[in-house]
């Protein structure tokens, strides 16, 4: 049985109960082999053109994914599919980045762009287009952003009206930011069904009173299509509602689920290629007669680009096979629906976590560069601007935010997390925690004691928030930025730790790198803690019970430090003699 969602933050877990990349099977290798190749030989020689928008390319080179199967990880055998399940979709994912904005437009296509057919679709709907998907010879696209309606999805003004006839829903709006739009045969769109109803359409782009507008002038991924989409009295046939009538938000919120773990993983991908670059320029460049690679803070950046892409590949797997898991004896979309539903913290957490660690490492890539790195001479440039967007896809990593408290509260209002429980044991507790270690045997024990108070530290944080304000938590978003940033970096650091733990146990050998980019994680951000409790705390109490809290605080905290400098410079001197990210 998987792990259920958001328990990580109450229960110790066990490094056997985790997926992690060292699981993939042979056939999991073989896709990332086959995609990687691809990028290498299709994409990555074409990325000028692609960029500049060539009429056609993109649709060709994504047929061409199709004809390897590329496209069809996530559909059924009997609809032309691979049906890989969602460890190679995420694969396929994780190694597409390297290929600039086609990872965006495959992204697009195979994520929210298929699923919701792949899931909610009936039979005949699933024949009708699921094959062509599953080939190329259909492109899919994802209509729900508005002018209006960004953050705010179910704000939609895009209404739907049954025809006189009974056989049409008549649409009229706008959507906008729509990537594919240029080039796609099939596109999901949301409307509200006589303006109240908000509901899931399979639109053909032929179909009439619908028009593709002109495409947007980005500052990144300027290969991939963004066009907006026009509804002036569509005509969409009714057996084109996709799901229910009204239900149109649980396709909606599961999909951009399964996208945001996608993202993670894109961006998990996009951090190692960025990575790579830079340690082969550090290499090639010479300063004061040294190759850059020789200079001390050059290798601190490589080694912390090193050590967050490890945190974010370990956070991502972990959850995708938890999904994988979930979904085996699913039979049907609603059942799938509350399967990914039960992740969607974990969803948050690993878009949030890769689209910033993405972003420190092309900002670092580019450092390394120097002035090269500002020039469209050297890949960098490109890899800057095409990573600000993972912060806004999939929902903005400040609603992702606000995702992962909302989420884990609702939970345990049903019964289906025992948040407040734990909670309550700790203030039980309070006066007897401290900042203790016991050996074990076993690797990484004060990184694991320092994960298990981060978790006692969020218990108290957010025990005390609730009890203050209560059904107004969800106003007090800067209450909640923090609750969530710590659920965040409990799951990542759990995540590194447990890792490598389960490398150790199999083979200590083989675990050596594993252990040190685990170590190095929790002890970077670990002091973070002591940062959000003390705002999350001077916000909510003041006087003698502000200085009781802040004590019992630091009586949690009070880990003793390691050498993050020596750390740091053997990681380095790992990922350089490998000239590339190693584990």
């Amino acid at each position: 049985m998987p792990i259920p969602g958001g328990k990580f933050l109450i229960d110790q877990i066990n490094p056997a109960d985790i997926f992690t990349p060292e699981d993939f099977s042979e056939e999991h290798q073989m896709v990332a082999n086959t995609v990687a190749d691809f990028v290498e030989n299709e994409v990555v020689p074409n990325i000028e053109r692609l960029d500049h928008q060539e009429e056609g390319l993109m649709a060709a080179t994504l047929k061409k994914a199709g004809e390897l199967g590329l496209l069809g990880a996530d559909i059924a055998e009997e609809y032309e599919g691979a049906d890989m399940g969602k460890i190679a979709s995420a694969i396929i994912a994780e190694y597409s980045s390297g290929g600039g904005s086609f990872a965006v437009s495959i992204g697009a296509h195979t994520g929210i762009g298929s699923l919701p057919i792949v899931l909610f679709g009936t039979e005949e709907q699933k024949k009708k287009y699921l094959p062509g998907l599953a080939t190329g010879e259909l492109i899919a696209a994802y209509a729900l952003t508005e002018p209006g309606a960004g953050s705010d999805a179910l704000n939609s003004k895009t209404k739907a009206v049954l025809s006189e006839d009974g056989k049409y829903y008549i649409l009229n709006g706008e959507k906008i930011f729509i990537t594919n739009a240029g080039f796609a045969d099939v596109f999901i769109v949301y409307a509200k069904v006589d303006g109240d109803k908000f509901t899931a359409f399979i639109v053909d782009r032929d179909t009439p009173g619908f028009s593709v507008g002109a495409e947007e002038k980005k500052l990144g991924i300027k290969g991939s299509s963004t066009c907006s989409l026009i509804f002036e009295d569509a005509k969409v046939p009714v057996e084109n509602v996709l799901g229910e009538v009204g239900k149109g938000h649980v396709i909606a919120f599961n999909i951009l689920n399964i996208g945001r773990y996608k993202l993670g993983a894109g961006c998990v991908g996009s951090s190692k290629v960025a990575l790579n670059q830079a340690v082969k320029y550090a290499l090639e460049r010479q300063q004061f007669n040294l190759p850059l690679a020789k200079f001390g803070m050059i290798r601190t950046k490589i080694a912390q680009m090193a050590v967050k892409t490890y945190a974010a590949e370990s956070a991502v797997y972990r959850l995708v096979g938890d999904i994988e898991e979930a979904l085996h004896d699913v039979k049907s979309g609603a059942e799938a629906g509350a399967a990914i539903e039960e992740y969607a913290i974990e969803c948050s957490i690993t878009k949030v976590l890769g689209s910033e660690t993405l972003d420190y490492c092309v900002d670092e890539c580019v450092q390394i560069h120097g002035g090269y790195g500002y020039t469209q001479e050297f890949p960098a440039e490109r890899f800057y601007r095409d990573a600000r967007i993972n912060r806004i896809f999939e929902g903005t990593n400040e609603i992702n935010r606000l995702v992962i408290p909302a989420t884990l509260l609702r939970k345990a209002m049903k019964g289906k997390l025992p948040l407040m429980q734990a909670a309550q044991a700790l203030s039980n507790d309070i006066l007897n925690l401290r900042a203790t270690v016991e050996e074990d045997g076993k690797p990484l024990a004060a990184e694991r004691a320092m994960i298990n108070m981060a978790k006692k530290l969020f218990l108290l944080v957010g025990g005390q928030a609730v009890q203050k304000f209560m059904q107004k938590l969800a106003k007090e978003q800067e209450m909640i930025a923090i609750m969530a940033d710590m659920a965040i970096q409990i799951y990542a650091m759990e995540s590194a730790v447990l890792r490598a733990l389960k490398a150790w146990e199999k083979d200590p050998a083989s675990a050596e790198t594993k252990l040190l980019l685990a170590s190095a994680y929790v002890y970077d951000v670990f002091p973070m803690f002591d940062k959000w409790a003390k705002e999350a705390l001077c916000y909510l109490f003041e006087g003698d019970m502000l200085r009781t809290q802040l004590s019992i605080v630091k009586r949690m905290l009070k880990f003793p430090p390691t050498n993050l400098v020596e750390l740091r410079r053997q990681i380095a001197a790992k990922v350089i003699d490998a000239e590339k990210y190693v584990v």
